[in-house]
């Protein structure tokens, strides 16, 4: 699973003395935001997806109780590993937290080394619930496109026309197109180049693949490399022919993320090159 720089965590605390000693005890491992009240926080949550929440209970607004279950009542959600942190100690307010579907406790002041060791077991949780989610999905999208190509390619092989050929290729391109925007359109949004040519390279790694950038990338050029083609197994031979279908992907998804895109091969794995190069340009 494409790993991001850094795990998020949002702290959620009406006091900026909290929140400013829990961002600097996680500040070093982890990507902290802050909300300083429920609405706010369930604004970032919305837009940020974080990977865990420390939550306050009571707050003015809406208080930690109620965050939580609107959290864990929403499907894009309900994986979120939330904290509840708080001065209250009581046994009943411990269970009404657990009906909410607080994921541990932190009762205040926090000590250092219990926020630590809480946060990072749940983030290894989570990162174990986001692998299996991942791998999941990357089998699903492999069985799609492999089916559609299974059913494609023996016609490609055959003796026909060019024309015929450029014909099924084109066929084949908006199959798996259809395939890959019906799965990931919640991710098709416009993006600068340098995440263009990250979510190009993620997308050959869910079929299969193994691509990357090569350079840091700049404002108008992106290099991706690829040196195990997703197109290479057993029932459907590595062919030149599946580098068209390649460079069609590239070029249909990345002119939806980033107006005036450009798709030009260098090398492909296909043409007996030894590894695929494909460099994105914008105007």
């Amino acid at each position: 699973m494409p790993e991001k720089e850094l795990r998020t965590i949002l702290v959620v605390d009406d006091e900026p003395l909290n929140v400013e000693l829990m961002e600097a005890h996680l500040a070093r491992d982890y990507d902290v935001n802050t909300a300083f009240n429920g609405k706010e926080a369930l604004e970032k949550i919305k837009n940020e997806e974080p990977d865990l929440i420390l939550l306050d209970i009571m707050m003015p607004d809406i208080d930690g109780y109620e965050v939580c279950r609107i959290i864990k009542s929403d499907p894009k959600t309900q994986f979120i590993p939330v904290i509840l942190v708080t001065a209250l100690s009581q046994r009943d307010d411990r269970i009404k937290g657990i009906e909410a579907g607080a994921d541990d406790f932190l009762t205040k002041p926090v000590d250092k080394v219990e926020l630590v060791t809480r946060v990072k077991s749940l983030m290894h949780m989570k990162n174990l619930h986001d692998n299996l989610l991942f791998e999941r999905d990357r089998l699903d999208m492999q069985n799609h496109i492999r089916s559609i190509l299974t059913m494609l390619i023996p016609l490609l092989l055959q003796t026909l026309p060019v024309e015929q050929k450029h014909i099924i290729v084109h066929q084949m391109t908006n199959m798996v197109e259809r395939t890959i925007f019906e799965k990931y359109e919640n991710e098709l949004e416009e993006l600068e180049l340098a995440k263009v040519g990250v979510f190009l390279c993620n997308l050959m790694n869910r079929l299969g693949g193994d691509f990357f950038i090569e350079n840091d990338g700049t404002d108008t050029k992106c290099t991706i490399k690829g040196t195990c083609c997703p197109w290479d197994v057993e029932e459907i031979p590595i062919n030149p022919i599946m580098c068209n279908l390649t460079r069609g992907m590239f070029s249909q998804i990345a002119g939806r993320l980033l107006e005036g895109v450009k798709v030009n091969v260098q090398k492909t794995i296909g043409n007996d090159d030894d590894c695929c190069l494909f460099e994105i340009t914008a105007n």
